[in-house]
């Protein structure tokens, strides 16, 4: 088995885990990862190219793609957060 360190950060707590996937569990956590990563460029992307740089505003450019792609509107790291 594989062991990998994540580290899983939210408001005001970070956690750490040790995931230990079997080898489905593993490929499929990889996909996730990539297809939540690739996301967030394109969120990132759209909040560059249309200026925009708060929460509110950038979902209403890219929540339903997200959820189009199988993502929830919040489950891209780049939604979670609002610009400056």
């Amino acid at each position: 088995m594989t062991q990998k360190n994540v580290t899983v950060t939210g408001c005001e707590d970070v956690v750490q885990v040790n995931l230990m996937p079997d080898a489905g569990q593993a490929l499929a956590l990889e996909r996730t990862l990539h297809a939540v990563n690739k996301a967030a460029n394109w969120v990132s992307a759209v909040a560059f190219d249309r200026g925009v740089p708060h929460l509110y505003e950038l979902r209403k450019y890219t929540y339903g793609e997200l959820k189009s792609r199988g993502l929830g509107g919040t489950s891209c790291p780049a939604c979670d957060q609002e610009g400056p």
